[in-house]
């Protein structure tokens, strides 16, 4: 595929682009696309994900976290239901549960839980995923219909992922003088490349959700989200359903994932484009990114968060830019041309500042979702830089799980980002 490019960054820089644009530590080709996410042996409907699950490294991160008796706690309550409602309030419940624990693992409430630092965001998204197979296996011999099946699995994914508890707040932190702030991350990707592979952008997810920011103008509520990194849930409306009803009541947004190393970049321009980046299903999608009303669809949306005044304050030890470059096809044109200083009137586009997967695709869809509600909001979205392991421990091989080097990484970049957030209020 083609990588995002951008000017002024190294090829590993370039590289990381693709979800941000593609936090890979190795430059080595993706995996072969895939035309869907086939079954396991005897395992029905086992997605390629769930597979992963079977690693070794996956195992010690679920056993060091204590997280491991998530899914058959979850299995268990299913083989309790004994009709599609009572496995429904099994998933939210299970679900919701999940997502707290992780979040008061990451806060520092209630024990810890095994060796792994309580800020990772790994135990989150493998536990996830141990539920989602035990509910595939159980819709099996269930005798539910498929179009059931899948509403379980969405439920199941909205509660644990914070998605159902992100409302924007109410009346009552109007009342208080609360500022309300949204902010969302991803899940790990890349993992074929390296399955210890952990992503910011969720752990800053899970350290910030439910936190009050205090800013020069008062106090900011913040509430969370992750999203997972897979093309056919943004084409199914994910992350248009879960922020319908929080952007509206929101005074900020800021979209969040893993971009290029070294670096933070706010991305100024979002584009319509897919540029066919395998997925963590290894699924591959190349073309206009689907929305619905596609005949009112722009080829670009515009942050709206205050870029300067982020790129100008001294919030941690990251620089930090205001990222301009898009590629386009200009108007006229056939062949695709870097803009270091956006995209030109009547240009199609085919990267954004932030590349041209999913990490683009969540600005794009939630800056778009900003303009046709007509919401007059900052919003916009934020790379991270590359989640490091340190000297001796880069390399997969290895197996292992965390260093300190990884651990102070990712705290330094969760902290960095909460600057920036309180800035962009701040400045908003």
């Amino acid at each position: 595929m083609r990588l995002a490019r951008t000017t002024g960054t190294t090829a590993a820089g370039r590289l990381g682009l693709v979800l941000l644009a593609s936090a890979a530590l190795v430059a080595v080709a993706p995996p072969p696309p895939a035309t869907g996410a086939p079954a396991a042996p005897g395992a029905p409907g086992v997605t390629v994900e769930e597979r992963r699950l079977d690693g070794d490294v996956p195992r010690r991160i679920l056993d060091d976290s204590g997280f491991d008796g998530v899914a058959p706690a979850f299995a268990a309550s299913l083989r309790g239901a004994g009709s599609y409602g009572q496995a429904e309030r099994a998933a939210v419940r299970h679900g919701e549960r999940l997502w707290r624990r992780a979040v008061d693992r990451a806060q520092g409430r209630g024990p810890a839980g095994g060796e792994l630092s309580r800020d990772d965001d790994r135990p989150l998204y493998w536990a996830r995923l141990a539920m989602t197979r035990e509910l595939r296996a159980w819709h099996a011999g269930s005798g539910l219909s498929e179009a059931a099946g899948t509403r379980l699995l969405e439920r199941l994914e909205s509660a644990s992922r914070g998605q159902d508890s992100m409302t924007g707040g109410g009346a009552g932190d109007r009342a208080k003088g609360l500022k309300r702030i949204v902010v969302t991350g991803f899940d790990p990707f890349t993992l074929d490349r390296d399955i210890r592979i952990s992503n910011p952008s969720g752990a800053l997810a899970l350290a910030l959700d439910g936190t009050v920011i205090r800013t020069a103008d008062g106090p900011a509520r913040v509430e969370t989200a992750v999203f997972p990194v897979r093309w056919g849930d943004f084409a199914d409306g994910t992350v248009e359903r879960a922020l319908r009803r929080a952007l509206p009541r929101a005074d900020l947004f800021v979209t969040v994932s893993q971009g290029r190393v070294g670096r933070i970049d706010v991305e100024r321009y979002n584009g319509a484009w897919r540029g066919g980046f395998g997925d963590n299903e290894n699924v591959s999608e190349t073309g206009l990114v689907p929305v619905k009303d596609p005949a009112t669809q722009p080829q670009w949306t515009t942050t709206t968060l205050p870029y300067a005044a982020i790129a100008a304050a001294g919030t941690g030890r990251f620089p930090v830019y205001d990222n301009t470059s898009v590629t386009e096809i200009p108007a006229g044109g056939t062949a695709p041309v870097v803009r270091p200083a956006g995209p030109t009137p009547g240009s199609a586009a085919r990267a954004g500042g932030g590349g041209d997967y999913l990490s683009n695709e969540i600005a794009y869809r939630a800056t778009l979702l900003r303009d046709r509600l007509g919401l007059d909001i900052p919003g916009g979205h934020v790379h991270t830089p590359v989640l490091q392991f340190g000297p001796g421990n880069t390399d997969p091989a290895t197996g292992t799980v965390s260093d300190p080097v990884f651990v102070q990484n990712r705290l330094d970049i969760t902290e960095q980002l909460r600057t920036i957030v309180r800035v962009a209020a701040e400045e908003s």
